[in-house]
């Protein structure tokens, strides 16, 4: 979610963006509620865990109806664009259209603000999620932190890129936005993984992987790739024919698989 605020507040995407990931995320959310509910688990900072994040589920619902709801006022920065090279078509065939902006938009805009105001709940939810993990408090609340803004971001930036399917004259430094900040994020997700006690134990042999090692190079190799992997896909967005922004996309694909790699496979190993 705030990876879709940091997209959302520049009133640039259309609102079936939004839409999507705030259904996707309020899936998520509810289900890991579920799942949390049916644990065996008690204490303050599993009680925490689950009261944020249903609260968070809430906040989330409620962004979700109230976009619906202003739906007919549109999105500003969508609409104002579209009239500009409405304006520029209509100047170089001399072919005149409606103003999108005073045809279609009424009413009150969704206030992407409330995207921002669900990150509160949900951050507290993730770190007392990462104190109710066990062990030592201050690395699992920062893995479980940084892994939820890892994941979060390479979802928002694989989504925004099939967005643009959907909307082809949405500028790219929107996607490049994103995974921007998730190329930041990454290093920091790769470093989470090797504090003790990590995956240089898993290298090292003092943690079995049950696979010979074997799983531990599985690891370094997604952790290495998705950063290549992220370089190459800013690269590609440089170019100027549109076609960069679909190879982005493809690329971000194999970015989610790698980028879940590097953080399932730390935590499956680590937690054997």
């Amino acid at each position: 979610m705030l990876g879709c605020w940091i997209t959302t507040r520049r009133r640039e995407v259309g609102l079936g963006y939004g839409w999507l990931l705030r259904i996707t995320f309020l899936v998520l959310s509810v289900g890991s509620l579920v799942i949390s509910l049916g644990s065996d688990g008690t204490g303050a900072a599993i009680a925490v865990r689950d009261s944020m994040g249903a609260l968070f589920s809430v906040a989330v619902f409620i962004a979700l109806v109230s976009s619906v709801v202003r739906r007919r006022a549109g999105v500003s920065g969508r609409l104002v664009e579209h009239d500009r090279r409405s304006e520029r078509v209509a100047e170089m065939t001399g072919i005149d259209r409606t103003s999108t902006t005073a045809a279609t938009a009424s009413g009150r805009e969704f206030a992407p603000i409330l995207d921002a105001v669900t990150v509160v709940p949900g951050m507290v939810a993730v770190v007392a999620a990462g104190v109710a993990a066990g062990g030592n408090d201050a690395v699992a609340v920062a893995r479980t932190v940084v892994g939820a803004i890892f994941l979060g971001l390479v979802s928002d930036a694989m989504l925004l890129g099939h967005w643009y399917l959907v909307q082809p004259g949405l500028p790219r430094r929107l996607l490049d936005e994103v995974i921007r900040l998730f190329l930041w994020v990454w290093p920091l997700e790769v470093a989470v993984m090797l504090l003790p006690t990590g995956m240089f134990s898993v290298f090292t042999g003092a943690v079995d992987d049950g696979w010979g090692g074997q799983l531990g190079w599985f690891w370094a190799a997604c952790a290495v790739t998705t950063g290549v992997l992220t370089v190459v896909t800013q690269r590609a967005l440089r170019e100027k024919a549109y076609s960069a922004v679909m190879a982005a996309t493809g690329l971000m694909y194999l970015a989610i698989l790698t980028a879940f790699g590097t953080d399932l496979v730390a935590r499956a190993v680590l937690a054997g």
